[in-house]
């Protein structure tokens, strides 16, 4: 599994979509730090970035990998390798090359800035950290799409119907939800609903660390009053590996049953 996990890491370093995901990273965190009037104001832009654009590069190259290298998949299944090592090994590979190009693109422009030597390092590396789950996340799930759905089409399209769901669709449901049923007791149920989608996890769990209570929103302002900054942000890291973990296992009992 390693030599797997290399073997995707260097392969994914050398195309071109590593490049573009740090050049485009790279130029959002300086045009960010360029134009804001303090570094929290940086760190809260470069967070909204994140939580939209991460989950889609990263279920959209994690697809486009797995489909364009079926081949090389069928080549392994045949040799003495276990399934398990095949395809955990070129999940963390390409997950892993991403989050390294996004690292990058984080942080050189804040390093160069001289973030270190101020009060908001750690605030910085709450959202890095944040980018790269959701990272590991996103590339597990739309990875288990692909390995459910032979057809690349058909696999693509469930891809950006799934990010639809988790970038929109979700957070007008639970907006609709709110609204009909207001004069009920809904603050669990909120809390349930923000666990169950690792975008608003990521959003509520930077704001903790921000302490942005005007941008919290209804879940937010829930999720802070049950738990105190720093319980809720062992809650929402603990639900987000939960996610990670899930489609871990997912993926291992898929690729057992799956006939290649």
């Amino acid at each position: 599994m390693n030599k797997i996990i290399k073997y995707t890491f260097f392969d994914m370093i050398r195309s071109k979509w590593f490049l573009i995901i740090l050049l485009f990273f790279l130029i959002n965190a300086w045009g960010m730090l360029y134009f804001s009037t303090s570094l929290s104001k940086a760190i809260l832009s470069i967070m909204h970035i994140n939580i939209f654009v991460i989950p889609i590069l990263s279920a959209l190259l994690s697809s486009i990998y797995f489909y364009n290298s079926r081949n090389f998949i069928e080549l392994l299944i045949s040799q003495p390798i276990k399934r398990s090592s095949i395809f955990l090994g070129q999940y963390l590979g390409i997950s892993l090359s991403i989050s390294l190009s996004v690292l990058l693109g984080l942080i050189i422009p804040f390093m160069i800035y001289g973030i270190y030597n101020g009060n908001e390092i750690w605030n910085f590396v709450n959202v890095v950290i944040n980018a790269i789950i959701l990272t590991f996340i996103f590339s597990s799930i739309s990875y288990n799409i692909s390995l459910l759905i032979n057809d690349r089409i058909k696999g693509f399209g469930m891809v950006i119907l799934t990010l639809l769901i988790f970038t929109v669709v979700y957070d007008a449901v639970v907006l609709i939800l709110l609204l009909v049923f207001k004069d009920y007791p809904l603050e669990k149920l909120s809390i349930i609903l923000t666990l169950l989608n690792p975008i608003d996890l990521s959003r509520v769990n930077t704001l903790l660390k921000l302490d942005v209570s005007v941008l919290m929103g209804y879940t937010g302002a829930v999720f802070k009053k049950h738990f105190n900054t720093f319980e809720g942000q062992i809650v929402s890291y603990a639900s987000m590996l939960c996610w990670i973990i899930l489609n871990a296992f997912t993926l291992l009992s898929v690729v057992k049953k799956k006939d290649f």
